[in-house]
């Protein structure tokens, strides 16, 4: 059937069609089910939704995230036609009942995830699948390789690619601007790409958002590496393993990071990315995503899978039983990394894990002897080249003119009584500061005046909230004293 492009424009996070009821039943689809557009040989997969008495029986509305695939202009008269059940659903029901995926199989789930052939729902039946069932060695391969090969793969002037990820679910953490500013003021090539905030309060890229711009296409993030030898960009603006930040949209919603999509989805990006050397940070814990048994099993499957895919690799487990930094929320973590590189009136514990995280991949590099690592990354810090680099970094990205503002609202907690800070629930505080708008809202988050072993006396200042919303505020301040994040002794 041949329907006019109206336009009307609409971000609704995925592709959809919107038509008028009577158009529905010519074609024969009902909401929810999937039709193909297609325009000049391009085509976009959409869900179908219903709007009556704003279009004709001639008319089409696409979302902005399909019109993304057509570049169609209004008036254009597109072609589109009811398309059945994505094959793929077959193999996402096979792995909910326990079964092992081919390569093929995969692959074709794969495939549909990064054409939208498959629905939010059957993207959700297929993490649920993996994390309920697992997934064997080969799997995880094929899914790692599923996911690099249907999207871009960018190769450099070099081989000596540098990059280190964390599994992340730690609040604050915000190590890597200060490991890669540490590491290319020294002259190593370190492309850094980040995903945004899939269990925590932020990811990277929304951190380093508060700064400068973080989505490039690709010859635009060569040129900022040629000149600055790294980069802190957004990976899903870069095409690279398209999948997984279609995954992690669903994960969110789902609050679900299964191991095998955890393994495939960051050595994906690495691969895609074209890195040699790769450093991994797991934090362990009983308020991390992994204890310490499960996180020295997880180091066992990265190791291997790093083998694998032949990349020189590291592994490190870090002790992730509390918060690092005072901030959490993207520009309070801003703060944070800029007070370490500034040597003003820094968190302590940000400063020693970057340092260790930068001390590992400078030996891994061989740019200095085994041992001395610790010992070149705080020279580079003290000197100021380490903060040079990041402004090097963010004038190169372009720099962001908003500032580093935070939220409109806020409110300050205080102690009850004297003691010590015996326990901080990591999921609690990452919850409270969704709720409080993280990270939509750049500018809020909580600020952690104490840490785990410090004392506190009774009127002392716990932590302070900053919202955007008196609304949120309130929630959180209601949860807060129903189920306090913070315990004393």
């Amino acid at each position: 059937m041949k329907l006019k492009l109206k336009k009307f424009e609409i971000f609704a996070g995925r592709p959809i069609a919107f038509m008028s009821e009577d158009t529905s039943i010519k074609l024969n689809v009902h909401i929810g089910d999937r039709i193909e557009a297609s325009y000049k040989g391009k085509k976009a997969i959409s869900r179908v939704d219903i709007i009556n008495g704003f279009l004709s029986n001639s008319e089409i509305v696409l979302s902005e995230e399909a019109l993304a695939y057509l570049k169609a202009k209004p008036g254009t008269r597109l072609e589109v036609n009811f398309i059945s059940k994505a094959k793929s659903s077959a193999f996402i029901a096979k792995k909910m009942n326990g079964k092992s995926l081919s390569g093929a199989e995969i692959h074709s789930i794969i495939k549909d995830v990064v054409n939208n052939a498959l629905t939010e729902v059957e993207t959700a039946q297929f993490i649920v699948a993996v994390y309920k069932n697992g997934m064997s060695f080969k799997e995880t391969v094929d899914l790692t390789e599923a996911m690099y090969k249907t999207g871009s793969i960018i190769s450099w002037h070099t081989k000596e690619i540098i990059d280190k990820h964390c599994i992340g679910g730690i609040p604050g953490n915000r190590t890597t601007p200060i490991v890669v500013s540490i590491c290319s003021a020294l002259g190593l090539i370190m492309p850094k790409t980040s995903s945004r905030a899939i269990t925590s309060a932020a990811g990277t890229a929304d951190v380093v958002e508060t700064l400068c711009r973080v989505d490039f296409p690709e010859d635009k993030l060569k040129g900022i590496v040629k000149k600055t030898n790294a980069c802190l960009a957004w990976g899903g603006s870069l095409g690279l393993a398209p999948a997984d930040d279609k995954l992690i949209k669903v994960e969110r919603i789902l609050n679900l990071d299964p191991e095998s999509q955890l393994l495939a989805s960051i050595l994906s990006k690495k691969i895609s990315v074209g890195s040699k050397y790769v450093l991994i940070d797991i934090p362990f814990g009983e308020e991390a995503k992994v204890n310490r048994s499960e996180a020295e099993a997880l180091k066992k499957k990265f190791i291997r899978l790093g083998k694998h895919f032949k990349l020189k690799m590291k592994v490190v487990l870090t002790l992730g039983n509390q918060p690092i930094g005072n901030g959490i929320g993207p520009v309070l973590e801003m703060l944070d990394v800029l007070k370490v590189l500034r040597r003003k009136d820094y968190p302590k514990d940000l400063e020693k894990k970057s340092v260790f995280l930068a001390s590992q991949i400078l030996e891994m590099v061989g740019k200095c002897p085994p041992g001395k690592g610790e010992e070149l990354a705080l020279k580079v810090l003290n000197s100021g080249a380490a903060y040079n680099k990041l402004i090097e970094i963010v004038n190169a990205q372009g720099r962001n003119t908003d500032g580093l503002k935070l939220a409109k609202f806020s409110h300050i907690i205080k102690s009850k009584k004297n003691g010590k800070i015996r326990h901080i629930k990591n999921k609690k505080i990452n919850f409270l500061a969704s709720l409080l708008g993280c990270p939509v809202d750049k500018g809020a988050g909580i600020y952690l005046y104490k840490h785990i072993g410090d004392s506190v006396k009774k009127g002392e200042l716990l932590l302070k909230l900053y919202s955007e919303s008196r609304e949120k505020l309130k929630e959180v301040l209601e949860s807060f004293n129903r189920s306090p994040p913070i315990s004393l002794y």
